[in-house]
């Protein structure tokens, strides 16, 4: 009979190639991407109320107050 002996994990290291991708590289890349997709689209009306007006820091500077002498209702 052939007895089989386990294979340990703990002798075989993992590959890990210089080449593959690095999660801080990507993360930085990612929220330079998202910021700039937000000021792309920080004209649009929606993304105003939607998004922008609900962060703490900069929330006030899009909100739009119409003076009552402007409002034609």
């Amino acid at each position: 009979m052939v007895s089989q002996s386990p294979i340990l994990r703990a002798q075989i290291p993992s590959y890990k190639s210089p080449y593959g991708p690095n999660a801080v590289k990507m993360g930085a890349f990612g929220g330079v991407a998202l910021f700039g997709v937000i000021f792309f689209a920080s004209g649009i009306p929606r993304v105003q109320r939607d998004i922008l007006q609900k962060i703490p820091v900069i929330g006030n500077h899009y909100i739009k107050e119409i003076p009552a002498s402007d409002n034609p209702f």
